[in-house]
């Protein structure tokens, strides 16, 4: 189970440099196993190109490597604060993809302007507060979990799974790991939506709610009715 779960997680990884949200080497996924209480994460600092799936680290909820030659990713704590505070989620991402990157260093959330946002978030992709100097100088990884878990106070983490770290960058969490990089790619297609339906309109204004509601409900939920109910051959 173990070897399958560094699978997901190397698998994750290179979906992400595949659909253009992975630059040199920032960013990393990971993929948890609830049930031994323990998740695989990109190695720290290694290039992507050279990246296998036997060189994913094991680390446990407690923050202790498992197993792996390789140190695991710097964010590793972060990933680790997620899993603990949304007990749904079994993956998350991290990217410094370019529109929501820049979104997060402006400390602006992705606003909902159109049903290929709504399609994947309900409502607007939040952004958290400013961390205090206090939080960069501590346990800095830690606590940029614990700003967004405090950002989601409330709030379901799977009607929105995805959230701009101010300042540092865009975060998506899922189900599993197809989940949460499928949350990265519609997240970072949606800023791109964004920014140059801003431009085009500057005073427009965001997506009318009953057809917020409706785009999202129709794909989430126990009502929705979007896709097949059996497989396809």
């Amino acid at each position: 189970m173990l070897e399958e779960l560094k699978r997901e997680a190397f698998e994750a990884n290179q979906q992400l440099v595949k659909h253009g949200l992975i630059h040199l080497t920032f960013g990393n996924a990971s993929a948890l196993d609830r049930h031994w209480g323990v998740f695989a994460i990109k190695p720290s600092g290694v290039d992507y190109t050279a990246l296998r799936p036997e060189d994913m680290v094991l680390v446990d909820l407690e923050g202790r490597k498992v197993e792996g030659q390789l140190n695991p990713s710097s964010d590793t704590a972060t990933h680790r604060r997620l899993y603990l505070g949304f007990q749904d989620i079994r993956a998350v991402v991290h990217t410094h993809s370019l529109h929501l990157t820049a979104f997060a260093q402006a400390g602006r959330p992705v606003p909902v302007f159109g049903t290929t946002h709504a399609d994947y978030f309900c409502g607007d992709i939040p952004v958290t507060r400013k961390m205090t100097p206090e939080e960069i100088g501590g346990a800095y990884e830690w606590e940029t979990g614990a700003i967004m878990l405090e950002r989601f106070a409330g709030k379901s983490p799977l009607e929105c799974p995805a959230v701009l770290v101010n300042r540092h960058g865009p975060f998506t969490w899922g189900v599993d790991a197809a989940h949460a990089v499928e949350a990265a790619i519609a997240a970072e297609l949606c800023a791109q939506l964004a920014l140059v339906s801003v431009q085009l309109h500057p005073q427009l204004l965001p997506l009318e709610t009953e057809l917020l509601l409706k785009h999202f409900k129709r794909k989430h939920g126990p009502d929705s009715y979007y896709g097949q109910t059996r497989e396809v051959k």
